[in-house]
This record gives structure tokens, C-alpha cells and sequence, in this order.
């Protein structure tokens, strides 16, 4: 049997505004972003948009993927952003290309 849309379990990273990094996991990872954009998905995503998904690491299951974030949140930025071979950037160098309101409208 193959597996669906609900078995698609993900770590996800955003960068949003002030060059911060959120890490969450999803099993539908569009509707979590549509949250996300909608003010719905985060209170710290909320306080900090715009955003830009930058990573997305696909995992087995839930169980999988709940450990990998719990792993990625514990460490520091400068190890976060070596692993997922995120690339540092400035405040200015980001103006005008986060992802604003209405996303994926």
C-alpha cells in the first residue's frame, strides 16, 4: 500500500524577519506554510514575518521527524546553519526577498 499525503511527515526550516530561523515539523507541509503566512500556524512565525522557507528535510514518520527538530532546535545558530548548509545572510542583503502575506494565493 503507498503511503499518503498524511504519511508525508517533514522537518521544516523558515528564516524570517531579523535573519531569525524557525524549525517545525508537518506531515502537510503547503497547508502548514498557508498557516504560517495566514498568522494561524506560529505565534513566533506570526510575530516575526515575513518569512522564506529554506530547508525542508523529508522524514519516515512522525517519530522521526518530532526527534530531528527536537535535535535541530538544541543547537546553537552556527551549528544549525552548518548542518542544514543554510547560508548566514545580512539584514540587508534579505529586504524585498522574504515571502509575505498570501503565500501560496
Amino acid at each position: 500500500m503507498g503511503r499518503s499525503i498524511s504519511d508525508n511527515w517533514c522537518v521544516y526550516v523558515l528564516r524570517c524577519r531579523n535573519n531569525y530561523l524557525y524549525i517545525g515539523m508537518t506531515n502537510n507541509i503547503e497547508k502548514r506554510l498557508k498557516e504560517h503566512d495566514n498568522g494561524t500556524g506560529s505565534k513566533f512565525v506570526r510575530t516575526w514575518r515575513p518569512f522564506k522557507l529554506v530547508k525542508v528535510i523529508s522524514c519516515r514518520d512522525s517519530t522521526e521527524a518530532r526527534k530531528l527538530e527536537y535535535r535541530l532546535k538544541r543547537l546553537k545558530r552556527d551549528d544549525k546553519l552548518r548542518i542544514l548548509e543554510i547560508e548566514e545572510r545580512n539584514r540587508k542583503e534579505d529586504r524585498g526577498h522574504f515571502v509575505g502575506p498570501n503565500l501560496l494565493k
